[in-house]
């Protein structure tokens, strides 16, 4: 589907240069002299690169629609992770750079989602939120128990995370995944 350069938003998937860009970022600007035009920050979903765009009102583009299936993480295999297709049962081999910094929050057996744009997969998606034990969480330091004050903890998979001083090692805690964050203890 074909839109204008001053249509485009972030979180849009765009054909351009041959390649699949998505749109993190854009700024519109009218200058006083001359046509207005959209600044737009695109990365590269293939190879990773980034770039930025101007993009007049005149310009057109091609949005693309990716296509999402249900897979389930199975294990790791060296640099490569194993997801099953939860309706074929085909398995597949994806890098684990292809998830960035949440593939440390896979656990066997989670369901993900596979973006794949001509039958090839270019992103996984985890779930938002993953539940996860704290193994080393710092000692609370007194006077520190103002409700606004955190603490480091370390999770079961070695992320580091701040939180309230309340939680001890060995609690287990609900972790937005692409934030790193804290979110509540878990039930």
């Amino acid at each position: 589907m074909k839109i204008s350069g001053v249509d485009i938003r972030p979180g849009n998937i765009l054909e351009y240069e041959k390649g699949i860009w998505k749109v993190a970022k854009t700024q519109h600007t009218q200058p006083g002299k001359g046509g207005a035009f959209m600044q737009v920050e695109m990365k590269n979903l293939i190879d990773g690169r980034k770039t930025n765009v101007r993009f007049r009102s005149a310009d057109t583009v091609e949005r693309v629609r990716l296509d999402t299936k249900d897979f389930q993480f199975l294990y790791a295999e060296g640099e490569d992770l194993v997801f099953m297709d939860t309706e074929t049962y085909e398995q597949i081999s994806l890098p684990a750079d292809l998830l960035g910094d949440a593939a440390a929050f896979l656990q066997d057996g989670m369901q993900v989602l596979l973006e794949m744009w001509e039958e090839r997969p270019i992103s996984v998606q985890l779930p938002e939120q993953v539940e996860a034990t704290i193994v080393e969480a710092d000692a609370v330091v007194k006077g520190q128990t103002a409700s606004s004050s955190f603490k480091p903890a370390m999770l079961d998979n070695g992320v580091r995370v701040m939180v309230p001083p309340h939680i001890a090692s060995g609690t287990r805690i609900i972790v937005d995944v692409y934030e790193k964050a804290y979110v509540k203890k878990a039930d």
